[in-house]
């Protein structure tokens, strides 16, 4: 779904030599599309009318503007419904608002007239085309178009819907148009090889617009720096304020994350990682009753990564930690794939270093209880310290580290 996104979430958790703490993580995600609304519209249904309506060069152009929007904007492939009737063209992300006279006839007028054409039919399932169209525009409904880069800029789509139950082929519906201007829809076999040859609509359910995409962070606040290259500096002057020279705080930078296979069916998108890391930060306890002073905290990124970027490692350099003590000992890490469910949690354990004795410090981290555990596990200080700048296997994926 994107080349890379990120977000930190505000995250209560708790010190076995402290009561339990809550502690807001710098960069609180901020939602870029609205908390939503997760009305159910049934995805076959969306794809049946797609491919019904009469697509021609202008709706295609549109779809793939809005697609081509949000992948720069960080974000998959993605078309949403919301924008799809509210804003036409525009792709996740998007601050400025589009005219919809930028696309004749744009989609939304032929999906509305469709509707309302079929809605009297017993076949159609669809009793009051104004409230069906209401559930659709709020819904999470999305057009994904994978692989939208090659597309020729004149094939029509084949378009398909995902089947939610993890299968990698399903029907598809390939839009034909006659030399005499006539047209026909034949169903067809559909799977991930068929999209990397052919345009392939697949509508699905958006996941990843409520969060704000590092490319996004960058643009609202420069000091995000460039990325590539180049190390993101954490905006918060505050906490960097507090940073002196000599005081023996380092910096813990992910610079690259290399996913080694896609986890979810292609149908789904991409898939969506998220590396957290429970710790003390700025920690310079010199007796046990200081260390009631200090709040754990975990940090939470979320990483999405398109299904073509498989085996190639993407820069990501991001801070982990920004104030890294030497007395930090280990930390708490674990790389989850989102899969969603109720939430749960991992209690685990970081080691700090107080008046030469080694203490133990309970973190608990959440996730998801149909995640997919990658990795977890605690890492030393020292371990991060030898193995900067190389790339080290964590399950199915590879992460490059460095401590400043």
């Amino acid at each position: 779904m994107k080349r890379i996104s990120l977000f930190c979430r505000m995250i209560c958790i708790s010190m076995t030599l402290a009561l339990v703490s809550c502690e807001v993580v710098d960069n609180v995600a901020k939602s870029s599309e609205g908390e939503g609304d997760t009305t159910y519209v049934d995805l076959e249904k969306v794809a049946g009318i797609l491919a019904a309506v009469p697509l021609m060069q202008t709706h295609l152009d549109e779809v793939h503007d809005a697609v081509s929007s949000s992948s720069g904007n960080g974000y998959d492939e993605e078309y949403t419904m919301r924008h799809l009737f509210g804003n036409p063209g525009a792709g996740v992300g998007d601050k400025d608002v589009r005219s919809g006279s930028e696309y004749t006839d744009p989609l939304w007028k032929l999906i509305d007239r469709h509707v309302r054409s079929i809605a009297a039919t017993k076949a159609s399932g669809i009793d009051d085309p104004d409230m069906f169209l209401k559930m659709l525009t709020e819904s999470d409904v999305q057009i994904y178009w994978p692989y939208s880069e090659q597309w020729n800029g004149k094939d029509m789509p084949v378009i398909t819907f995902d089947p939610e139950d993890g299968a990698r082929t399903n029907t598809g519906y390939r839009i034909k148009v006659e030399h005499d201007g006539s047209r026909h829809v034949e169903k067809v076999v559909v799977d991930e090889a068929t999209a990397m040859e052919v345009p392939v609509w697949v509508v699905n359910r958006n996941t990843d617009s409520g969060y704000t995409s590092l490319e996004m962070l960058r643009r609202e606040d420069p000091a995000w720096g460039e990325g590539g290259g180049a190390i993101i500096i954490n905006p918060s002057k505050d906490r960097t304020s507090q940073v002196k020279s000599g005081s023996g705080m380092k910096t813990l930078v992910l610079k690259e994350f290399t996913m080694n296979r896609n986890y979810d069916s292609w149908f789904a998108g991409a898939s969506e990682f998220f590396v957290k890391i429970g710790y003390l930060d700025n920690f310079t306890a010199s007796t046990e009753a200081e260390m009631r002073l200090y709040n754990p905290m975990v940090t939470d990124f979320m990483i999405v990564v398109k299904r073509n970027q498989v085996g190639v490692p993407q820069p990501f350099n991001a801070i982990l930690v920004t104030d890294w003590s030497d007395q930090v000992e280990s930390c708490a890490f674990m790389i989850t794939e989102d899969d969603g469910g109720t939430q749960t949690e991992w209690t685990s354990k970081a080691k700090v270093f107080v008046a030469g004795k080694s203490y133990g410090v309970e973190i608990t981290i959440p996730l998801n209880i149909r995640d997919d555990v990658v990795w977890r596990g605690q890492l030393a200080s020292r371990w991060f310290e030898e193995s900067k700048d190389e790339a080290w296997p964590f399950g199915d994926v590879e992460l490059t580290f460095d401590i400043l």
